[in-house]
């Protein structure tokens, strides 16, 4: 365990796995029957870019409803939470969230963020610690689909300890992903620990098509860009004007998929290797999942969590749901 001291945190951990090889996953997901690339790299410079202006979309209405919902149920929240609680953030996204969420407990003792990135894990661990002058702050960087065991250096005066894992990004993980990443939370939280997390609901589906595929186009560069870092970084030989972005929800998976469809029949060129599509064939991009309140809670209870309090908007499109380790 490699640690390091960074200005104004209590301490800071660095689990960061190797860094991803596009490369090979690329040829991987290439030759496989069903074409397939990880959501994972998505995210480069350009497409987090893209998905800031998603999250800006009339169509795309989850950013907007956890955080107003966040705040609604502030009071409630402050009632639920032990005083001096730890609070651990899974995948450090928007500040405005957890700042939202520090705001609303009663008087919170630490602030541990856990993310893959480093740059931007530091950056978020500094602005909360500039911010909450009365909380201490460290950071893990870390796979945080892995198994992480609670730090010696993290402030250990309260068991009282508070998972929190915003965004409907949980929808991302397979059913059994999910489980599985549960299980972790409730490891590292221990028994007398509470899990918080967003969960995008099943809902009619015209809404989900809606949400993946905007009037501006913005979901659909997102996915294309996929195809730009193949040609940029691979010097793939690729016509990327002859793939079309694809959204669409599965009712019967209870998914939204993403692929990139081909309108012709061509080849992907990389290396010395030719990927022949058939107009119509895809590469399948990404899943994320939609869990009614009773799936949810049933998976939550097999990974070691039973369900305190869940909330809703209006429209019962997105879910927050208060967990206790059992």
């Amino acid at each position: 365990m490699n640690k390091e001291n960074i200005k104004d945190l209590d301490y800071f951990i660095d689990l960061q796995p190797k860094k991803e090889d596009f490369h090979g996953a690329v040829l991987e997901g290439l030759s496989l029957p069903q074409k397939t690339m990880s959501p994972k790299f998505f995210y480069d410079e350009r497409g987090s870019k893209i998905f800031d202006k998603i999250c800006d979309t009339p169509e795309y209405y989850v950013t907007r409803t956890e955080i107003a919902l966040l705040n609604d149920i502030k009071k409630e929240i402050y009632s639920l939470v032990e005083p001096g609680s730890t609070v651990v953030e899974y995948g450090c996204g928007s500040s405005v969230k957890i700042k939202a969420l520090l705001s609303a407990l009663p008087g919170p003792s630490h602030y541990m963020a856990i993310d893959i990135s480093k740059t931007h894990l530091i950056a978020t661990a500094k602005e909360i610690a500039s911010n909450y002058a009365n909380i201490s702050v460290g950071a893990i960087c870390a796979d945080f689909m892995e198994p992480i065991d609670w730090p010696e250096k993290a402030y250990a005066a309260s068991l009282k300890r508070l998972a929190f894992f915003p965004g409907s990004t949980i929808g991302n993980q397979t059913p059994s992903e999910a489980a599985q990443f549960l299980t972790n939370v409730r490891h590292l939280v221990g028994d007398e620990g509470s899990f918080l997390v967003g969960v995008d609901l099943k809902k009619d589906f015209e809404i989900f098509n809606q949400a993946y595929n905007d009037l501006e186009g913005h979901t659909a560069d997102f996915n294309l860009n996929l195809l730009h870092r193949m040609k940029n970084e691979l010097d793939a030989d690729i016509k990327i004007s002859d793939f079309s972005h694809k959204a669409f929800y599965n009712e019967e998976l209870g998914r939204v998929e993403m692929h990139l469809v081909s309108d012709t029949k061509q080849a992907i060129k990389i290396d010395s290797l030719d990927f022949s599509f058939e107009k119509g064939e895809s590469i399948h991009t990404e899943c994320s999942y939609k869990y009614s309140k009773k799936e949810f809670s049933e998976l939550a209870e097999k990974s070691g969590f039973s369900l305190l309090k869940d909330w809703s908007d209006q429209k019962d499109f997105f879910g927050i749901y208060l967990m206790r380790a059992i």
